[in-house]
């Protein structure tokens, strides 16, 4: 049975992860934030510039000005889960994450140490990319609380998301599954590049099953003040998948299911 530990001694802890996450970001610069960079600088001069200037307006916009806000969200998605689905499967792989199963320290406490990690890679990367798309665009950011709101709660979601994939993973290849054949489909169907409206009836209806269709107009509220869905839909949305996905995480990790069989 474990120790319990003061309040000061889980908020010492939580520093401690969540300060080991972000040198850990600091540390691989090139594997963390250029690679999405340069991703995201090719979909802006592919979609962008060549194939934008043939579609033209997109809700009233330049379609490179509605575009950018859904790479920007697409790069926040990505990142952040992909920094806590390896981080923690590395921990656990390495033997290290059952050192602090059964030292004092709260379950909560390891998965808020690792979501402010993802929270970090994804707005960094959403920040750089921001930058990138200001050299393709020019935008006017109309709602900044939301827009940054929308970011914060999104990293947080995907990141519970990257864990619970690390926490079911037994090899390198169970991590790569769920971006690739979830995350991905998801993500590209997800209003990044268009909107809702142009799609029939009962596509438009299939897509608002899609928790990043609310994520990603939400974002583009905040930056264009244009939305596919309702504000504040959009955010209880958000609201019902991070405590949901957090309620998993912290079961499976109390419950030690795939880290300690």
């Amino acid at each position: 049975m474990r120790l319990t530990m003061s309040m000061q001694g889980q908020l010492i802890a939580l520093h401690t992860i969540a300060r080991k996450e972000t040198v850990r970001i600091i540390r691989i610069w090139l594997q963390t934030l250029v690679p999405p960079v340069i991703t995201m600088t090719l979909y802006f001069i592919i979609f962008g510039n060549l194939i934008g200037s043939r579609i033209g307006e997109m809700a009233g916009f330049d379609y490179m000005q509605y575009m950018a806000p859904g790479l920007i969200m697409m790069s926040v998605i990505t990142n952040s889960y992909g920094n806590v689905v390896s981080s923690f499967f590395s921990a656990k792989f390495q033997g290290h994450l059952q050192e602090m199963l059964v030292a004092p320290i709260h379950s909560y406490v390891i998965i808020l140490g690792h979501v402010a990690g993802g929270i970090v890679r994804g707005l960094a990367v959403g920040t750089v990319v921001t930058v990138v798309a200001l050299f393709f665009t020019d935008f006017k950011v109309q709602h900044p609380l939301i827009a940054i709101s929308m970011l914060v709660l999104t990293a947080a979601v995907f990141s519970l998301g990257g864990m619970i994939n690390a926490i079911f993973a037994t090899k390198y290849d169970d991590v790569a599954i769920i971006p690739s054949f979830v995350l991905a489909p998801l993500t590209y169907l997800g209003g990044v590049f268009y909107t809702t409206a142009l799609l029939p009836d009962f596509w438009a209806s299939v897509s608002a099953f899609n928790p990043i269709l609310y994520m990603v107009n939400g974002f583009r509220y905040g930056i264009l003040g244009v939305s596919d869905v309702n504000i504040v839909t959009a955010y209880a949305m958000i609201m019902v998948f991070l405590v949901a996905a957090f309620a998993t995480c912290y079961y499976l990790i109390s419950q030690g299911i795939g880290i300690r069989e």
